[in-house]
């Protein structure tokens, strides 16, 4: 049996575990949330934490998007891979998906939120300020480089999304040139773009309203 992906196209993270299977050439069956209809409650009854994604394979439950890029790099070693053999140079990779998923998701995330009513709008500042630091870094870094650690990486499967929605939620400067040649970069990537397409029938779930030309 092929790995199933329990998911919702239009999150991030959705997107980041399914980029790194594109990538991969790795054959899953996708079964997405579907409110309260079956997949929904399958999915509630394998993983009460309730948060996507999460992929079953041959007996086994993984969770994060993470995770679940790491367990395909173990379970199909074969395949293109997305963290290096060398320990050095897989480090930087691991951290560098941690920056995207932690200082560029969590801010973006908490911007939606106070649109959405969860959070209170005395926290909106600070979170524009951490994307701000984050994109003027990422800008710096990305000048020398193609992809954000070594070739295209489980770092860069975090990035496009996460970019993508951040740009949407706070928009990235026009002046930070080098970021934004690495975001069109990532929209061009066979793998993302198809997760991409994918999501697009529900754009209109983007709380902010999803922008146009900026995909």
């Amino acid at each position: 049996m092929i790995p199933i992906l329990y998911s919702h196209p239009f999150s991030s993270y959705c997107q980041k575990a399914k980029t790194a299977l594109y990538e991969k050439g790795i054959a899953f069956e996708e079964k997405i949330f579907d409110g309260d209809g079956p997949v929904s409650t399958a999915f509630a009854a394998l993983w009460p934490i309730g948060k996507f994604p999460i992929l079953t394979d041959d007996g086994r439950l993984v969770f994060e998007a993470t995770g679940i890029i790491e367990y395909i790099e173990a379970r199909f070693p074969e395949a293109p891979r997305l963290v290096p053999i060398d320990p050095l140079a897989a480090a930087e990779v691991r951290m560098w998906d941690r920056f995207f998923d932690n200082y560029i998701a969590t801010p973006q995330q908490r911007i939606v939120n106070i649109a959405l009513g969860r959070e209170h709008e005395d926290s909106g500042a600070a979170a524009r300020a951490a994307l701000d630091t984050a994109y003027a870094l990422l800008d710096e870094r990305m000048k020398d480089r193609e992809w954000a650690a070594g070739d295209f990486s489980l770092a860069d499967c975090s990035a496009a999304p996460q970019l993508l929605y951040a740009d949407w939620t706070y928009a990235i400067p026009k002046t930070l040139e080098a970021l934004w040649a690495y975001r069109d970069r990532l929209l061009a990537r066979p793998s993302y773009a198809r997760a991409l397409d994918e999501a697009r029938p529900f754009r209109n779930l983007f709380p902010l309203g999803a922008p146009e030309g900026r995909d």
